[in-house]
């Protein structure tokens, strides 16, 4: 299969994966994720990715249920169910199922969620003649109300300021903070 799926450890193509719509990360945007790229199929930068991945589920006091070990596992499952030579893995860690409410005490259980679908190439292009970035009117969140280093699930300020961008004919949006400093991209490291 081209995209291979892990939810709670059930391995599927990408159209019968399934989560629940009282999932909390689906419901409220309780979650965190994480994006890593493969070399010779060996996960880059793997220790420190999930070290933020912590980090982030940390301020949220979202737990985490796998060791580095134990989702490298999962990750290579998912990995041997996938096409590529090389692979775009993606990491969601939400609240998990549970009642209506804010309460972190109603999920009984976080839901771990692995995707693993085929590195798409950057165009020789890009690297020959450059590509168009846009600066965009949409400001980064500002840290006193959704920390921007939380990498959370809920990407709206990066999904407005992208379809600014593209409107503008660009591949990438620039963003500023709320003291007009330039601060990052929506999609590039």
């Amino acid at each position: 299969m081209a995209v291979a799926v892990s939810v709670n450890g059930r391995i599927t193509d990408g159209d019968h994966a399934v989560v629940s719509v009282f999932d909390n990360g689906f419901v409220f945007g309780e979650g965190v994720y994480e994006v890593l790229r493969t070399y010779r199929h060996q996960p880059f930068l793997y220790d420190e990715h999930i070290e933020r991945l912590r980090h982030s589920a940390s301020m949220l006091g979202l737990p985490v249920p796998f060791t580095n070990d134990e989702l490298l596992a999962q990750i290579r499952a998912v990995q041997a169910h996938a096409e590529g030579k090389e692979h775009y893995i993606r990491i969601l860690l939400t609240r998990g199922v549970g009642e209506f409410s804010y309460d972190p005490a109603s999920c009984p259980a976080p839901t771990v969620v692995v995707i693993v679908k085929p590195l798409a190439e950057t165009p020789d292009s890009w690297y020959e003649a450059g590509t168009k970035v846009s600066l965009v009117s949409v400001t980064r969140n500002h840290p006193g109300s959704v920390n921007p280093r939380i990498k959370s699930n809920n990407l709206l300020n990066n999904a407005l300021a992208m379809q600014e961008a593209i409107r503008k004919g660009s591949v990438e949006a620039l963003m500023k903070n709320y003291r007009g400093e330039l601060v990052e991209c929506c999609q590039s490291n």
